[in-house]
């Protein structure tokens, strides 16, 4: 076990200036929390549901999908060879049984989402139009607008939560830390809310079960393809609450983010896996397609495969990034299927119709979270975690292409299909003993570069020792308590597990790339958690004996004390 200097154990904070209750509080409004919200709202309709979400309903993740969503649902395909390929991709570090719950129940779920008024892509004779993505052997990625599937999923579910409106949206509200009671369960959770009339500032929330589908950890990084709200600010508030968090060094960098200069900060320019699935290739400097024999699948080889390949090449060549060629899909091509990456690649002076993309990789997508069984509970009673925040265990070392949005939609739907049953009894918030902090927000920019730099694409113990020195170096002290401090508090707490645990992974093995350990070590197959001790030191460990049999991944069906 290892373990450093503590964070704050709680976000310091103004008193809650008012109160209200809920049955079920709901973190995020994304595909994982408004699945989850609409399911729970049918299960039992009595319940009063309350959906929090930092921004505007539309503004997370979820609606910058571009690829699609994965199923079974070709002529010729299975669930077995859905799980194959997801397995495959997560080298190693998979739960199984989670894998088998992902594939097997996506076909219905995808199916549902249709028929809650989801418009995906058809060919002209009405089947619906598949297409593959890296890692992917057969055609199952359903997308819709061409490359604008996130956007139109985000769509249908808020004109769904829209024609149910015993089902209360509070927006522009930032999770704080949550309320616990006497037993460490939940008790309820305290928000700042921006401009809601009564509810405006720092409030509390009581309920009985809070789920949290609140997205990942990308700012944690300088340039990431998700949007500025994904500040590991659910992953943060579990932690804080005594919830164990799960493989967090397994952090995925697209391979093909659009490089806008070496300057650039922020949300970058995603250039979908899709764009590769339809034929585009990738080339360096001097033209060289130089995926062909690095894998059988070459420029669709899985994500880690591709983004390190990009990486290698960038070093051994000096250059900032590598080439996108899709000029040969023609212009009727591109305006039809790709839409929007048009658009947004016009908007930066690339034309891919005639003109090379620039790319390189980035910070995408955050495979590890919170702890969960394969009924999003946590560690903490009542509390229940799904989506990007969540590591449920489906995507093990490299979640596998269009995967994610398919994870959200499944696990919301079994937290719907058990929290009506299990609901916790009110109780009264315990006074909170927990040691409290605040990192001022003009410390953010250097945290991410350091992350960035120590701890992206390429890791080693000398570059990991430095980030963990200077996070550890950061003062909690007189920082201005506010939305800027909170937000770089919560990457605080993050970067840190993040670190840790990618010191104690000494291997490689997906997105994880240890320069001075290369090879994959089937020794230290297991889980490395990570969690708060009560004095906010943060901590992680090996979750059990690693497997030895690197043909099957072990099973994280129950949740760790």
């Amino acid at each position: 076990m290892t373990s450093h200097r503590p964070v704050p154990g709680r976000l310091r904070a103004p008193a809650p200036g008012w109160t209200t209750r809920a049955d079920v509080v709901v973190v995020g409004s994304g595909i994982a929390g408004l699945t989850a919200a609409l399911r729970i709202h049918a299960a039992d309709p009595a319940l009063h549901l309350l959906v929090v979400t930092k921004d505007v309903l539309a503004a997370g993740s979820t609606q910058w999908a571009q690829g699609g969503i994965a199923a079974a649902l070709g002529p010729g395909d299975t669930p077995e060879q859905h799980e194959h390929d997801t397995l495959v991709a997560g080298a190693g570090a998979c739960d199984v049984e989670a894998v088998r719950v992902l594939v097997t129940e996506g076909p219905d779920a995808v199916r549902e989402l249709i028929a809650l008024g989801t418009q995906f892509d058809h060919h002209p004779d009405g089947e619906l139009s598949l297409t593959r993505e890296g890692g992917h052997l057969r055609d199952r990625i359903a997308h819709a607008g061409g490359d604008a599937t996130g956007a139109e999923i985000q769509r249908a579910l808020i004109a769904a939560v829209e024609r149910a409106p015993e089902i209360e949206v509070i927006q522009h509200a930032l999770a704080v830390d949550l309320l616990r009671a006497a037993d460490g369960g939940v008790a309820g959770v305290t928000l700042h809310v921006l401009g809601e009339g009564q509810h405006d500032g720092v409030g509390a929330v009581h309920c009985r079960a809070v789920v949290l589908a609140s997205g990942g950890l990308g700012q944690v990084f300088s340039q990431s393809t998700n949007p500025s709200v994904s500040t590991g600010d659910g992953m943060a508030v579990a932690m804080r609450a005594g919830a164990r968090l799960r493989d967090l060094e397994f952090v995925q960098f697209h391979p093909t983010v659009m490089w806008l200069g070496p300057e650039s900060q922020g949300q970058q320019p995603l250039i979908s896996e899709a764009v590769r699935g339809e034929g585009a290739f990738l080339v360096d400097f001097e033209g060289t397609r130089f995926m062909q024999g690095e894998h059988e699948l070459a420029d669709l080889a899985p994500r880690d495969v591709v983004a390190k390949a990009i990486t290698r090449r960038m070093i051994e060549t000096g250059r900032p990034h590598m080439w996108l060629d899709a000029r040969h899909l023609g212009a009727a091509f591109w305006s039809r299927r790709f839409p929007t990456i048009l658009r947004v690649c016009r908007e930066h002076g690339v034309d891919p119709v005639t003109e090379l993309i620039p790319v390189a990789p980035a910070q995408h997508y955050a495979s590890g979270g919170v702890a969960t069984d394969l009924w999003g509970r946590t560690s903490v009673p009542g509390l229940y975690a799904t989506g990007e925040v969540a590591c449920s265990g489906v995507h093990g070392a490299n979640r596998l292409a269009s995967n994610s949005l398919l994870e959200g939609l499944v696990f919301s739907r079994r937290i719907a299909d058990v929290l009506p049953g299990e609901l916790r009894a009110w109780a009264e918030p315990v006074a909170d003993e927990r040691p409290e902090g605040l990192v001022s927000g003009e410390r953010r920019p250097a945290m991410q570069d350091v992350m960035t730099t120590r701890v992206g694409v390429l890791r080693q113990a000398d570059g990991l020792g430095e980030a963990l020195a200077f996070l550890g170096s950061l003062e909690h002290g007189e920082a201005e308590v506010g939305p800027a401090a909170w937000e770089t508090t919560n990457l605080l707490t993050i970067s840190t597990a993040l670190a840790e645990a990618a010191d104690l992974r000494t291997e490689t093995r997906g997105s994880h790339w240890r320069e001075d350990h290369p090879d994959r070590d089937d020794t230290k197959a297991g889980h490395v958690d990570s969690w708060l001790e009560a004095d906010g030191t943060v901590a992680a460990e090996w979750t059990y004996a690693p497997s030895t049999d690197p043909s099957t991944a072990p099973s994280t069906a129950e949740v760790p004390a």
